[in-house]
């Protein structure tokens, strides 16, 4: 007899983000289980791929009133109760509780707002201040309920661990995030090594990438368009901005970059360091939260400590070069996080259930 497992994820609006994890395990464990997906809300073109690549498909609240990035802070505030009997269920969201075989934690909600605030238009952060404790008080619930309903509770990395255990929850371990290392991985031998490469997103750093673009650095951003991406940055004559790419695009920019320039508030993990090194492009961020558990200093590429070290470090890679041995260093050391070394990490969790068949 087949297995039943169900996996609770925030609303699908695209295939990237907090959902991508989830899909790359979905294809490990659909070996041993038959997968049903459950979230708020699943966009057509997702439900689309995650239909044909044989998926059962729930959709709980088939309307928000918001999307993209609101949707899942809509879908946080509106959280709903989630169980079913005879089957294992993975909780991997930030909008359902109850009883579960694990829930995986990849940060605190009122963090992550906390933190976007930094960066924030005034409107934002006269919102979130305006509201920051009603935000702390909801999320310390919500953690609470998911604690008491899971038999295991995982965080997505040490620093992830440290923010949950903050808040007096016992954390039983980590895994971290999958990385699908057939899809980035070096797409040339001879990249130009002409640009630097970034990201834009609601967590980036803006005035820090305007400090390097006046500073001479020529960028290439890439994610989806969006209001807080500052308007005269956009048009600044040392960045390209190529918005929303697909994976196989975005590996051939990782490839062809001088390095990738990571800079943001809030980050539990970062997928962006991890994607960027097994396209065998070394990545300059911070010595702070997730990505300093993956990028090495000196050796797949370098944390700073300030924005002004950072500036300061970009600027001298710029003029000088990466060296060689640098590139492979990064392929190398994401060995550890390929879908299938990640997956067996989470089989160990899962192998009763497979053996009780």
């Amino acid at each position: 007899m087949v297995k039943q497992l169900y996996m609770l994820v925030d609303p699908i609006e695209n295939l990237y983000g907090s959902v991508r994890p989830v899909i790359l395990l979905a294809e490990e464990f659909a070996k041993f289980f038959d997968i049903t997906i459950v979230a708020p809300k699943i966009s057509s073109k997702a439900r689309k791929y995650l239909e044909s690549a044989g998926y059962k498909l729930i959709a709980t609240k088939k309307k928000l009133i918001t999307t993209k990035s609101l949707a899942t802070l809509e879908a946080w505030l509106r959280r709903e109760k989630f169980t079913v009997d005879g089957a294992a269920v993975i909780n991997f969201s930030q909008c359902y509780y109850g009883s579960c075989l694990i829930y995986y934690a990849q940060g605190p909600m009122h963090a992550a707002l906390r933190d976007i605030a930094l960066e924030g238009s005034w409107t934002y952060r006269l919102g979130y201040f305006a509201g920051s404790w009603l935000f702390r008080v909801l999320d310390k619930q919500f953690i609470s309920k998911v604690r008491a309903g899971a038999q295991y509770f995982l965080a997505n990395s040490e620093f992830c661990k440290q923010m949950y255990e903050k808040l007096g929850i016992k954390v039983d371990g980590i895994i971290y995030p999958p990385v699908d290392l057939e899809t980035f991985r070096p797409t040339t031998t001879a990249p130009s090594q002409d640009y630097v490469l970034t990201y834009f997103g609601k967590e980036t750093k803006y005035t820090i990438i305007k400090q390097l673009l006046d500073s001479g650095l020529k960028i290439k951003a890439f994610g989806s368009r969006a209001p807080y991406i500052p308007k005269s940055l956009l048009v600044h004559p040392n960045l390209e901005y190529v918005g929303q790419v697909t994976d196989s695009e975005l590996a051939e920019l990782y490839s062809n970059a001088l390095f990738t320039v990571f800079i943001f508030t809030h980050e539990p993990f970062g997928y962006i360091p991890v994607e960027s090194m097994a396209c065998g492009t070394p990545v300059l961020t911070y010595a702070a939260q997730g990505p300093q558990e993956s990028v090495q200093h000196g050796k797949t590429g370098w944390l700073a400590r300030t924005d002004e070290e950072l500036v300061k470090l970009a600027l001298q890679i710029w003029k000088e070069g990466v060296p060689e041995p640098m590139r492979k260093l990064c392929r190398e050391s994401v060995q550890k996080f390929a879908k299938q070394v990640i997956a067996k990490q989470w089989l160990k969790f899962l192998t009763p259930i497979i053996e009780s068949c």
